[in-house]
């Protein structure tokens, strides 16, 4: 029998509290950077069936509500109190774990005998081996290359460390003395949470628990329909891009469409890219995964603010992904990067929900999370000291009415930024400046965000940095109905030495002492034509050094000056004539124009169920006629073989089709 309203109002309380509790010790007693001052962890409480029916709503990675345990549990038979169950495996855990350094424990909460719930928590490790310092690298070609994967099994049993399992932890890590640290406060806090949950239980009894693990996630699922009705029934569509696979030279596409329909919603990424022999992949497994449906979650939690958060807000929406696509790849595809990918998709339903929701959804945020990541050799026999110095990310998308978040990514991120005292307390960096970006905002009638900067100067030899993630270097940040898009993402090695060299994405840069780094992250795009916004906005924005001088005449024709906003000046330049820059970035405009997206969605279908190497070799003949007809820097720039390119791009595909053809094997 369902719980009346009261009840369940109170029961949810009480176990988000629950929840919050779990993740303020896991935080307090972390013993790594990235937990105890980004926050990359979480905890939650599962129902049998392996869905989080509690989940917290003010600490934590708040996008993985959607994740499912049940593999997990499945996979350790007769649990017994005092049993952990560790995993890190994002095949064997069915998308749970979705790269190696992300730590899963999960821990059966018995009461009289049974078990009433399952404890999870998760953190991300400093290191679990693998190539590079770290474990992710973009340029990892398979999930071999990126660590130690630990299948389910039995970190604990009936309350005893499995030493074992510690051992083999231990010796496949740069960092073992971190990680067991970070290990034991997850461990603490599942052991709060079974005993919360012991006195709740006690107040409420075992029934009632157990009815509103099921009675959460319905009334959520209700709630999540009556958001979704507000979308305008129909199908939508938008794509977008990752600048390239790691490095490979080849934009990697991402397409979607989603269909609205009284409440339910069907997402279709049929037409993105195949996977790749890079760390982008997305192990969803083909399921309406936390990485590919957050910004669904994002708005229908906006929209009703209220509502609990729980599996149940996954249950108005359905998915198709290739198999054998970037958001769906097989076995053993290397994954450490995926949320580089993640962004990209956020972007997607971001734009796509635009399309129904013009005065509600922003314009593209700054489209990239990057781990700025150094990592220092101990000598004489010490532990290598990796640190993740900053979360780095892009400015916030321009909305109707309202401005983009400066500094901050709307996006798939609510990571904390690192206490630059702390930075320097634990590594040999001192940072030089951490700061926003000046003019990186795309401009509008609501601008978009300022991206961050962050310049370091090295301060011991034999330092390694490593910036995984670095996306938005070629498509920048789109803008909407207008809106410029924002300024790409720049790394810089001694920027104090003649503006110092423009580096393009790193996996591994060495470095040594008195050398400096700049790296600059994206602004967010802008929303409305900028020659409507308020001159006074603009002038505060000079006045804040968040825009030039020259930016704010030549982007919003308006003119300061040391005595203030010239308002005959201003009038003058934005009646005067102007071009009209594209929205979406020239780089983008460019490739579209040669790389319809038709044929593109044609290539790739022909790509999912072929072998990796044939797929790269496949994928590379396609495009490199076409593309010997353009400049090396296209499509930054062009020339006049456009309609040249595009035909020997569509005779290419034509040509592959009739080569793969099921009749000609």
């Amino acid at each position: 029998m369902k719980l009346d309203a009261i009840t369940l109002e109170i029961l949810n309380q009480k176990l988000t509290a629950l929840t919050e509790e779990m993740c303020h010790i896991l935080q307090r007693t972390g013993r790594t950077l990235y937990v105890k001052e980004t926050a990359d962890f979480c905890c939650a409480v599962a129902d049998p069936q392996g869905k989080f029916f509690a989940y917290p709503r003010g600490i934590g990675v708040s996008g993985f509500v959607g994740l499912n345990a049940l593999t997990t549990l499945q996979a350790i038979t007769e649990p017994e109190p005092g049993d952990v169950i560790l995993t890190n495996d994002p095949w064997r855990s069915r998308g749970l774990a979705t790269h190696l350094p992300d730590l899963q424990v999960l821990e059966p909460w018995f009461v009289e005998g049974e078990i009433v719930a399952w404890g999870w928590a998760f953190l991300h490790a400093s290191d679990v081996g693998g190539r590079v310092p770290s474990s992710i690298s973009p340029t990892n070609s398979d999930i071999f290359q990126e660590g130690l994967q630990i299948p389910p099994v039995k970190l604990v049993r009936a309350g005893k460390l499995n030493q074992d399992v510690v051992n083999i932890l231990a010796a496949n890590s740069r960092t073992p003395e971190a990680n067991a640290g970070d290990i034991q406060a997850m461990l603490a806090a599942l052991s709060a949470g079974r005993q919360r949950l012991e006195k709740i239980v006690a107040q409420h009894g075992t029934p009632t628990v157990v009815q509103a693990q099921r009675d959460l996630q319905t009334y959520a699922a209700a709630r999540a329909r009556q958001v979704l009705r507000r979308i305008p029934d129909g199908c939508y569509q938008f794509e977008d891009f990752l600048d390239d696979a790691a490095g490979s030279g080849l934009p990697v596409r991402l397409a979607l469409s989603a269909t609205f329909d009284d409440g339910h919603v069907h997402l279709d990424f049929s037409g993105s890219d195949a996977q790749v022999a890079v760390a982008l992949n997305i192990p969803s497994h083909g399921e309406p995964h936390a990485w590919l449906t957050l910004r669904i979650l994002a708005l229908i939690c906006t929209l009703d603010k209220t509502i609990p958060l729980n599996a149940g807000l996954l249950e108005p929406i359905s998915l198709y992904a290739p198999v054998g696509s970037l958001v769906n790849p097989l076995y053993p595809a290397a994954v450490g990067v995926r949320h580089a990918t993640a962004v990209r998709v956020n972007d997607l339903l971001n734009g796509l929900l635009g399309q129904a929701l013009p005065q509600v959804m922003p314009a593209a945020s700054g489209g990239t999370i990057i781990p700025f990541v150094v990592a220092e050799s101990g000598g004489n026999g010490k532990e290598l000291n990796v640190q993740v110095m900053e979360p780095m990310v892009g400015g916030g998308g321009g909305r109707y009415g309202r401005d983009g978040i400066d500094g901050r990514d709307n996006s798939i991120s609510n990571l904390a930024n690192n206490p630059v005292e702390m930075v320097e307390a634990e590594t040999q960096i001192q940072i030089l400046q951490y700061a926003l970006r000046e003019d990186s905002a795309g401009a509008g009638q609501w601008r978009g965000g300022m991206g961050q900067q962050i310049h370091v100067r090295i301060l011991q030899d034999d330092t390694t940095l490593l910036a995984r993630g670095m996306e938005r270097m070629l498509f920048q940040p789109w803008g909407v109905n207008g809106g410029m898009p924002g300024k790409p993402t720049r790394l810089t090695l001694d920027p104090h030495l003649n503006g110092g060299q423009i580096l393009g994405k790193i996996d591994l840069l060495s470095v040594k002492k008195g050398d400096e780094v700049l790296l600059q992250t994206p602004g967010g795009g802008g929303w409305g034509d900028p020659f409507q916004r308020d001159p006074v906005a603009v002038k505060q924005d000079v006045e804040n050094a968040l825009l030039t001088v020259a930016a704010a005449a030549e982007q919003y024709g308006v003119a300061i000056t040391p005595e203030g906003l010239d308002e005959a000046a201003t009038a003058a330049l934005r009646q005067a004539e102007r071009a009209t820059p594209s929205s979406r970035g020239v780089a983008r405009d460019n490739w579209l124009t040669v790389f319809e997206p038709a044929v593109l969605s044609r290539l790739n279908h022909l790509l999912y169920s072929r072998s990796p190497a044939e797929r790269q070799r496949y994928r590379h003949s396609a495009f490199a006629e076409a593309l010997a007809h353009l400049p090396p820097c296209f499509p930054l720039e062009t020339n006049n073989n456009i309609a040249i390119a595009r035909h020997c791009f569509v005779h290419a595909v034509a040509a592959l089709e009739q080569q793969l053809s099921p009749l000609n094997p």
